[in-house]
């Protein structure tokens, strides 16, 4: 079989010379060209292709939140990806609206890119692992309660901080508490907060009011809650999370009222905007960032390390704003 030195021995010139014609890779002259060519096409050379190098596929994990816009799950996504990237894994990111249906397309999504885990924030984990396939790679939840097939979660406690939340108000002298949220069926986390701030009512012996549950994504700033305070006459509200608490301020307010000198508001997450309103506003700061990175930590122990999933709780603040009136 004829070599480059062939070639160039009978082309008279260097094998350099040989390897630019043949491979195109640098400037030669066109009589140069003819003869390499001719060179190499009396001798039979005949090129031997080189396979291409097989490019690594860099480890990558899939997050599911419900949403990109809101706060809290972009800092939740912060820590997650600043954690993997100390890994050198990538992160894949979908979303489901809140949307259950959704939901179970984005998880698709997820799987069909090949993760080496997952971390899921679903509607609802108990109905929502029922829509997925029985082979998973490691997953954990974060923000929703493990269960039997996924024992290992990212939690606070959601339960109490809807009690304590409500107490705080009691303790202010409110006796008609308003709770109201996104719909329950796309949020447990809302529906344990509801269901803390139900156990307070009733420990304190006072009414409960039927929660007023509203799409979690749209429509915050035309909501209107005219009829609700006429019909149910509430002197505060609790809102599921911070981004619909600042959607019950301005509902109050196109009604003539003042927050908190007629209404007092609180919410749930301690977003950062929370805090720029004037008065800042009341709520319960979750430890959004550091639940993302434990999450991360925690999936890369199960996924590397055989680790035993686990349920891990953090724990949060109420952060006393100037949203709440004390009455009497």
């Amino acid at each position: 079989m004829s070599t480059l030195q062939d070639i160039a021995s009978k082309a008279g010139c260097s094998t350099a010379t040989v390897s630019r014609v043949l491979n195109r890779s640098g400037p030669v002259s066109e009589g140069m060209v003819r003869r390499v060519r001719k060179a190499a096409s009396d001798l039979g050379y005949r090129r031997t292709e080189r396979p291409a190098p097989m490019i690594r596929r860099r480890s990558a994990i899939g997050v599911l939140i419900p949403s990109i816009t809101n706060p809290v799950f972009a800092a939740s996504l912060l820590g997650i990806q600043n954690r993997m990237r100390v890994s050198g894994i990538g992160v894949l990111i979908a979303q489901s609206d809140y949307d259950p249906a959704r939901e179970a397309e984005a998880i698709e999504y997820l799987l069909s890119e090949k993760p080496t885990g997952l971390i899921l924030t679903v509607c609802n984990p108990l109905k929502s692992e029922l829509s997925l396939p029985f082979a998973m790679p490691p997953t954990v939840l974060l923000n929703n309660l493990p269960t039997p097939r996924f024992p290992a979660a990212v939690t606070t406690d959601n339960r109490l901080a809807g009690q304590e939340i409500t107490e705080y108000l009691i303790e202010h002298g409110h006796r008609r508490i308003l709770f109201v949220s996104g719909h329950f069926d796309a949020s447990d986390r809302a529906k344990l907060r509801y269901d803390g701030h139900c156990e307070a009512m009733a420990a304190a012996g006072l009414p409960v009011l039927d929660a007023l549950q509203i799409p979690f994504v749209t429509g915050h700033d035309e909501l209107d809650l005219a009829e609700p305070l006429k019909r149910q006459r509430p002197t505060a509200i609790i809102a599921s999370n911070d981004l619909l608490a600042l959607g019950v301020i301005g509902a109050v307010r196109r009604e003539g009222l003042s927050v908190p000198g007629d209404m007092s508001v609180v919410g749930f997450d301690g977003i950062a905007i929370g805090r720029l309103i004037d008065p800042p506003l009341t709520t319960v700061e979750m430890p959004d960032t550091s639940m993302g990175a434990t999450a991360a930590s925690l999936l890369l122990d199960i996924a590397e390390n055989a680790a035993t999933p686990r349920h891990l709780m953090i724990g949060y603040k109420l952060h006393a704003g100037g949203t709440v009136r004390r009455l009497g």
